[in-house]
């Protein structure tokens, strides 16, 4: 591939986009608080594609930029439908929860192709993948709506021991703050807001700071699925985020990004030790490619792992330790399979390598290889790191050691730094030393030299990945980490767990006790004490 293909591929001409990727602009003014989609009479902000069209830069479009003031509102409404846990919402029994988010489901999936067209434009996700991640995220609902049935029939009886009768259920926990990433606007944010709604939170979402307009084809169905209060949605900052924390009237922080906001924005809880945290935060994985290792094998899993959206991802692939017996021949292969990568517009058919989103990034990169440069690294792929506005060559990095920033910070981008090494150990004290611990990968045919990686990253990293690439789903395994990358774990079990607490009801087993508890049960007075059996 020759770089001067790449301003074409970065500027499409308003006359070559498929009909069915063309957005009107669309300049969005409404927001939702306490049920009610308000109008904003305020700032805006104007809205960038990565992508330019005919040579200039092209806005989406625009939406608000709300304020502290709007923020706390939000937050009186989710106090309002939490009611210190009397509220409609935090009562109401499972199967009508569950009624409200299918609901939800249903509306969602008629808009579906705006929000897919939206993401297209606002992140340069590849188009398939924006279908793809459209469609996971309904899926995920219909996997949370069965896992938390299947916690409910779990606790649908009575325990007795010691003489005392008990029903254990989970209970919610409280207003919840809800913050997705940029790279999955819509899923990621999906897998925290949907598990802390059905188990009978109110929450307020912030919007990503990329990937905002999604959200306006699904104002209206979020206000017409859900009671009053029940789901709040915000455009903007920090500056929405922020108040809402220091209220002191959030009960659990649902954040994906970086360790260091994360840390910035729990200190804003003036009681940091009733703010529950589930967080998902920065990644290093690291690739080990043992010398008995197939080859053709890792490179396939290598090069997608470490470019499927452009990097963008915190289970990418973002560190290759590889011995130094093999390393040439991972490098041909790599550069071979980077070259036959398609670039451009992310409706472009098979398009691997899009336009970054984030401003700034490819001077970013660009800082990060530089600098690798000056302490004796080498590009070892044609045209590696080249760019052209927000279009970035995959730099594929060799030589790279811990001096040098690209072995240490999470790129985040289509850079993929390889070291060599001579001795197994060096790639896991590297391991171990990184203050990340998601993921890593093990490239290798002999169970013994495979087996003796395995031990110690178990340790290191919450999942282990045997020749392949590191991932997240499927959505029903665990998804956590150590160390900056992860509080709390989300698959869809643990999530629901995640956003509630086990409470019980006790009674010694007097006859008394019995027929009240009978009675309360038959006659389906409370919502808690149940025997009801979800199908």
């Amino acid at each position: 591939m020759v770089m001067t293909a790449l301003p074409d591929q970065c500027s499409p001409d308003a006359r070559d986009i498929p009909e069915g990727c063309r957005q009107p602009r669309l300049d969005e003014r409404r927001y939702l608080i306490g049920g009610e989609l308000r109008e904003w009479r305020g700032p805006v902000q104007e809205v960038l594609s990565p992508l330019y069209v005919d040579g200039e830069p092209y806005a989406i479009g625009s939406c608000p930029v709300l304020t502290e003031a709007e923020s706390l509102e939000a937050v009186a409404a989710v106090e309002r439908a939490w009611d210190n846990g009397r509220g409609v919402w935090p009562t109401m029994r499972v199967e009508d929860r569950i009624a409200h988010v299918e609901d939800f489901a249903r509306r969602m999936i008629a808009v579906r192709e705006q929000v897919v067209r939206l993401m297209v434009w606002e992140i340069c996700k590849p188009l398939e993948d924006c279908r793809a991640e459209f469609d996971r995220t309904t899926a995920y609902l219909r996997a949370t709506v069965d896992a938390l049935k299947d916690l409910d029939r779990a606790s649908s009886r009575f325990v007795i021991e010691n003489g005392i009768y008990a029903q254990i259920r989970r209970a919610p926990l409280g207003p919840v703050l809800c913050m997705g990433p940029f790279n999955y606007p819509l899923n990621e944010t999906f897998t925290t807001l949907i598990p802390a709604l059905i188990m009978g939170n109110p929450v307020i979402v912030k919007t990503p700071r990329i990937g905002k307009l999604l959200y306006a084809p699904l104002l209206e169905a979020f206000a017409e699925a859900f009671p009053p209060g029940v789901v709040n949605i915000l455009f903007g900052d920090r500056r929405v985020a922020i108040p809402a924390l220091s209220s002191g009237r959030i009960s659990v922080l649902a954040f994906i990004g970086s360790s260091r906001a994360a840390d910035a924005l729990r200190r804003n809880h003036p009681l940091p030790h009733r703010l529950r945290c589930v967080l998902g935060l920065d990644a290093k994985n690291a690739a080990i490619v043992l010398p008995c290792a197939d080859m053709e094998l890792t490179v396939a899993e290598a090069v997608t792992g470490a470019l499927t959206f452009n990097g963008q991802r915190c289970t990418a692939l973002k560190i290759f330790y590889v011995h130094a017996s093999r390393v040439e021949e991972f490098l041909a292969r790599c550069s071979a399979a980077v070259a036959a990568l398609p670039m451009g517009a992310p409706w472009r058919p098979g398009v691997k390598i899009t336009p970054l989103p984030v401003p700034g990034k490819v001077d970013e990169l660009r800082g990060l290889v530089d600098e690798a440069l000056a302490l004796g690294a080498r590009v070892a792929n044609p045209h590696g790191g080249q760019a052209d506005r927000t279009l970035y060559y995959p730099a594929l990095v060799t030589d790279v050691t811990a001096r040098m920033r690209l072995h240490n910070v999470e790129q985040f981008g289509p850079v993929i730094p390889v070291v060599p090494y001579t001795d197994v150990t060096q790639a896991t004290a590297a391991v171990i030393a990184s203050p990340y611990g998601q993921q890593a990968s093990i490239f290798g045919t002999d169970p013994e030299a495979v087996a003796d990686l395995i031990d110690p990253m178990v340790n290191q990293v919450c999942r282990v990945n045997i020749n392949s690439q590191c991932q997240r789903g499927p959505d029903t395994f665990p998804f956590t980490g150590r160390k900056d990358s992860a509080e709390g774990t989300l698959s869809v079990s643990d999530a629901l767990r995640a956003f509630s607490i086990r409470t019980l009801v006790a009674a010694k087993g007097s006859p008394r006790n019995k027929e009240l508890l009978s009675d309360i049960v038959r006659r389906r007075r409370s919502h808690f004490l149940s025997t009801d059996f979800l199908f």
